[in-house]
């Protein structure tokens, strides 16, 4: 942008005022001269009707938008229902990407050009393309409030992630819940530490007993579930935060579980307690998730098994002793009951700290990922990682780093007209200017390329990328402190600012690199380290922070990432949208390209593309080597990552991150007290800065499900009578009709021979296989005449076909017919031929059995064809069958339709995910970072 990385800056002098000032001179990365970025894509216009998909009812309803054509159905739904302005239906109702673009762009550069950011308007236009171009093309994104106010005449409050401060006053407490409720209402989350307030072992100055923090959480929370963030979309999100020396800690902790207690009791008592239930709402401290705030002091007593002191809050004195290990054991069996509270690692949090001099660290953000002080912001951007995979496999770490220094430009330039909800939030956050770069779909990159998400591979390039994003947006702050001055707290905290630069940039000559891709990018973040420390120490930083790894919700479905944040894949199944209306399964657009990068050939690929489909796994997946396996792992299904790997993971990259990071350590239900124990203590050992577990199933609340209902019901019953019924053999008259079928099976040739009644319907079949006499031959008719006899006892042939398909030994391969190009065995190919011949399409649907010639007619018949057709979606997807096949499979197994990737993996699983149904649409959620999204309409349930 202003330079090439690794090279001298370019910038231009320019008169402004009593002097010389350096200004961006600004070149093109992504753009050509003289040709605007919306005049390089297609443009179509899309129909955008979202219903709630369980009782079919219209939520949001805009026709004609414009949006490019590479851009997803769902992306389309989620940015025009979420993000464009004005009221529906009236001529001032934006209809169009461009219009949402101009919008956003044209507030930052002129801003920028306002605040003497640019060396000339040349400049500023190159500027303002880049940007465009990023954002058309989905390599980043804005965090929501971005979209939903700047440019518009509401208020440009531009942070997503607030921290506010509460003293031990009732006039605080009492202000404490009225700004919660004002960000409440902006469409955010805050947190906050509770540790000042004195405990219910303390004295009033009046006399009497203080009431102590966990009262007054009580009347937040009510506050909280009255609030509904943004006025209709979510609840409010908010993070409470209590220090481990505060004598009512124990309170604290068990405050939630003891509630699950409740839930339970009350739920016995046959009262309402699903999830939406009517008497769900009398269970207390839901609104808000809780973390203990653990101090290094603290455990080093719980590794030495000592006594650790809580404190008075106003004195300081220890009033109480507790036995360290005691008290961090009842932490863990709170979490391993119902998830709260998570972890924070002071000692660490305060070491990485840039101003410690302006204040401590004491608290984060809702989704734990923002932490500085008191009384602040941050506004948040994410890169999409996909964007930056080579054809040939390599991450391209030279643009990479130029896109990091547009986004923290213009991530800078919104603090000089960005509005804040209260007025100390503004003076804290203009006078320290933190901002929160960040990144999307790393699980889906180091999938593509071949790196299992828990290996060192996968760890080594996650961490190099990240110290790349870290060095280049901390040289861009120390250039534009060049430019229009460091940040106001700098001065003070000068020392402290570089000593935590020299952590980073050391942390990353610590990064062992395994490969020619973690190599290269680690080597150009060293460089960049360097460079950025040189010019830092003569300008100084811009920003007191520059990145967070935030959970990246709804701007994740805006830049259409198969992945959130630092996470896996949910599952290697997914949940599509189709153009034009319904829906379809299909494998992971990642799968293809992991496969390829692993060397299959693309025989193979669709073999094991095909398995998947059906299977939801990669186990016995034809031609798939047992060592790739782990490259397929996802957070949960058949082969899910075991909660240490994704804590491996955070560790990776947490040194390279300013704040922390918004995930969530998932846990079997099988899962001991004793390994969230570990889990927690292992989160500090290895430089964690925050950390939160789910164990599955520990939460009463569920949704209500047809099978929970039923259940009930069958329990009220007088049990039946028993009638027993014996099957009756129909034997086939001596005349009826058959069809020889040859076949060859990975090289092996053989025959099928399928007798039918004269009603139609087989009843008989004979596998010629194997000379006259061979053990092989006599083994297959054998087995024909127990096939034949159990199809004349009324067996249906699709049991036989759902027990056969997919059955895997020798001979297998490839097969000489066009409709079962690949077989897993010869028994997997006869009952998929058979299927094929003898069974009607709607059963064959449920199986995921089609010719080749019915799915093209179907594609072409129900989707139309040209750029209607979802190519990516046909040839990575087993079942390209029209939404009523698949939904009408999707009743045959669980009774249940399926309106999101949670609950289509649900059917896979065989259990329910412990996951909201979304408070708009009604569809199940999915877990992003340590909040839910909503793949239907975009919703969080917490701060984006």
């Amino acid at each position: 942008m202003t330079e090439t990385v690794g090279g001298s800056s370019k910038k231009t002098a320019t008169q402004n005022g009593a002097g010389e000032k350096q200004r961006l001179k600004v070149e093109r990365v992504y753009t050509t001269e003289g040709v605007h970025p919306y005049d390089e894509v297609t443009w179509e216009r899309r129909d955008v009707v979202m219903t709630n998909w369980r009782d079919g009812s219209i939520n949001f309803e805009q026709r004609g938008v414009e949006f490019p054509d590479f851009w997803s159905v769902n992306a389309t739904n989620i940015v025009t229902s979420k993000y464009f302005r004005g009221a529906v239906g009236t001529p001032q109702r934006e209809h169009s990407l461009r219009q949402l673009i101009d919008r956003v762009v044209k507030t930052y550069v002129e801003a920028g050009v306002k605040h003497g950011y640019f060396a000339a308007g040349k400049d500023a236009e190159i500027f303002e393309h880049e940007l465009t171009w990023m954002l058309l093309h989905q390599v980043f994104s804005f965090n929501s409030p971005v979209w939903f106010n700047v440019g518009t005449s509401s208020p440009q409050q531009v942070s997503a992630c607030f921290i506010l401060a509460v003293d031990d006053t009732m006039e605080s407490i009492l202000n404490w819940y009225r700004e919660e409720g004002l960000i409440f209402k902006g469409g955010s989350g805050a947190g906050l530490n509770l540790s000042r307030i004195r405990s219910s072992k303390e004295l009033l100055s009046s006399g009497g007993t203080a009431s102590g923090p966990v009262s007054f959480m009580r009347g937040a929370d009510a506050s909280a579930g009255t609030i509904k963030s943004g006025g209709a979309t979510r609840r409010a999100a908010k993070m409470v935060v209590l220090d481990v020396d505060h004598p009512d800690v124990e309170e604290f902790i068990e405050t939630k579980a003891r509630e699950e207690d409740k839930v339970r009791a009350l739920r016995d008592a046959g009262f309402d307690m699903d999830l939406g239930g009517k008497d769900i709402v009398s269970v207390q401290y839901q609104n808000a998730n809780n973390s203990i705030r653990v101090s290094d002091e603290f455990m080093h007593a719980y590794e030495n098994g000592g006594q650790f002191g809580l404190r008075a809050r106003l004195t300081g004195e220890v009033i109480e002793t507790v036995d360290a290990k005691q008290l961090f054991r009842k932490l863990a069996q709170a979490a391993w009951e119902c998830a709260d509270p998570g972890i924070q690692y002071d000692g660490t949090i305060n070491d990485w700290h840039t101003t410690p001099e302006s204040g401590r660290i004491t608290a984060s953000n809702p989704c734990s990922e923002y932490m500085h002080l008191d009384n602040s912001s941050c506004n948040l951007a994410s890169l999409n990682l996909m964007k930056f995979l080579k054809d040939d496999g390599l991450f391209d770490a030279e643009l990479f780093a130029k896109s990091v220094e547009f986004v923290i430009t213009a991530m800078e330039i919104s603090i000089s007209f960005a509005d804040f909800p209260t007025e100390p939030i503004a003076d804290t956050t203009r006078k320290f200017r933190q901002l929160g770069i960040g990144y999307a779909n790393l699980g889906a990159l180091l999938m593509a390329t071949g790196h299992a998400y828990d290996s060192e591979g996968g760890r080594a390039l996650a961490a190099s990328i990240t110290s790349l994003m870290q060095a280049v947006a901390y040289k861009r702050s120390a250039e534009l402190a060049g430019i229009v001055g460091p940040y106001e707290g700098y001065a003070r905290n000068a020392e402290a600012h570089q000593r935590v630069i020299r952590k980073h940039a050391a942390a990353n000559d610590l990064i062992r690199t395994y490969h020619a891709n973690d190599a290269q990018v680690q080597k150009l973040a060293t460089r960049v380290w360097q460079e950025g420390q040189i010019v830092g120490a003569k300008n100084g930083w811009r920003n007191a922070q520059a990145s967070v790894l935030a959970p990246t919700g709804t701007i994740g479905l805006m830049m259409d990432c198969d992945t959130t944040g630092i996470e896996p894949d949910l599952a290697l199944v997914k949940f599509k949208k189709l153009v034009g209306g319904g829906s379809m399964q299909i494998v992971n657009q990642t799968v293809p390209r992991a496969l390829k990068a692993l060397g299959y050939q693309e025989e193979q690929i669709e073999a094991i593309v095909e398995y998947i489909g059906e299977h939801g796994h990669v186990v016995d997946a034809p031609g798939l080597r047992q060592e790739h396996y782990e490259v397929f792992d996802c957070a949960m299904g058949e082969r899910s990552i075991a909660p240490m790997g994704h804590v491996r993971m955070m560790a990776a990259v947490q040194p390279f991150i300013s704040g922390a990071i918004s995930k969530t350590v998932n846990m079997p239900e099988s899962a001991t007290v004793e390994d969230v124990e570990e889990i927690y203590y292992q989160g500090w050992k290895l430089g964690l800065k925050a950390l939160a577990i789910y164990r599955d199933n520990c939460k009463v609340g569920q949704p209500l499900s047809a099978g929970k209902s039923a259940k009930s019901s069958a329990d009220t019953k007088t049990p039946e009578t028993v009638v027993e019924y014996r099957p009756v053999r129909k034997r086939l008259p001596k005349k009826r009709p058959s069809q020889t079928v040859s076949f060859t099976v990975g090289g092996a040739e053989g025959y099928l021979h399928a007798g039918s009644y004269p009603d139609d319907g087989l009843g008989e079949i004979f596998v010629k296989l194997g000379k006259q006499g061979s053990t092989l031959a006599g083994v297959m008719d054998a087995f024909s005449m127990s096939i034949s006899v159990g199809l004349q006892y009324g067996i249906p042939l699709e049991f036989y076909v759902s027990k056969f398909q997919n059955l895997r030994f020798e001979p297998a391969g490839m097969t000489d017919d066009p409709d079962v190009r690949i077989a897993t065995s010869v028994l997997d190919y006869l009952f998929r031929r058979l299927a094929l011949d003898y069974l009607p399409f709607e059963k064959r649907a449920q199986l995921g059995i089609f010719t080749a010639d019915e799915r093209t007619a179907q594609v072409s018949q129900d989707y139309g064809s040209g750029s209607d057709v979802d190519l990516e979606g046909l040839r990575t997807s087993v079942d390209a069958s029209p939404a009523p096949a698949v939904e009408e499979k999707k009743k045959s197994t669980a009774d249940v339709k399926v309106g999101s990737s949670t609950e289509l993996l649900e059917l896979h699983l065989g259990t329910t995910a412990d996951a909201p149904l979304c408070m708009t649409c009604g569809t199940k959620m999915r877990p992003a970072g340590s909040c839910y999204l909503c793949e239907g309409c975009g919703s969080t349930s917490g701060c984006s």
